[in-house]
């Protein structure tokens, strides 16, 4: 149950045209201190809840427990959650032997557009398509979490 995953910003919307999936999500927050996030989401016609445990060093690596909940319970638990919901849309692109979510973010986080990608080791090799950007894996400031609360148009530019 630990994911491995990789951050980065994406330059372009070149991305779209790859993606063979696209849903929109929302999701809101229970608990957003780092060491246990307890996360809400609906993610097209299904509910989620997911807790997830602090960053180990790298940023790479931490605790995921997820498990799919009844929309109607999703929507009621959503309305529960810390200020600060988090609205995207997520295109999912295969590239070599891997998936990246591609996050456009809309509302308050309108503007940023981030891709993740799962590995199943911190130096596991992967493709870099033509449309990714600068890594960010390890700036807190580009976790869900942190973005409910301060928002990408709060930051400067």
């Amino acid at each position: 149950m630990v994911e491995i995953e990789r951050k980065f910003l994406v330059k372009s919307d070149d991305f779209k045209n790859q993606a063979f999936t696209q849903n929109k999500i929302a999701q809101g927050y229970l608990s957003s201190v780092p060491e246990r996030t307890v996360r809400v989401r609906i993610k097209g016609n299904k509910g989620f809840i997911t807790i997830k445990g602090i960053s180990q060093s790298g940023g790479m690596s931490r605790f995921e427990w997820e498990n799919e909940i009844p929309l109607d319970e999703a929507t009621e638990l959503l309305k529960l959650c810390e200020k600060g919901k988090i609205e995207k849309t997520r295109y999912e692109i295969k590239s070599g032997n891997h998936v990246y979510e591609v996050d456009e973010f809309y509302g308050e986080n309108k503007g940023l557009v981030m891709a993740e990608i799962e590995l199943s080791s911190e130096t596991e090799s992967f493709e870099k398509p033509d449309w990714l950007g600068e890594e960010v894996t390890n700036d807190e400031r580009y976790y869900n979490a942190f973005l409910s609360k301060n928002p990408f148009k709060d930051w400067e530019k």
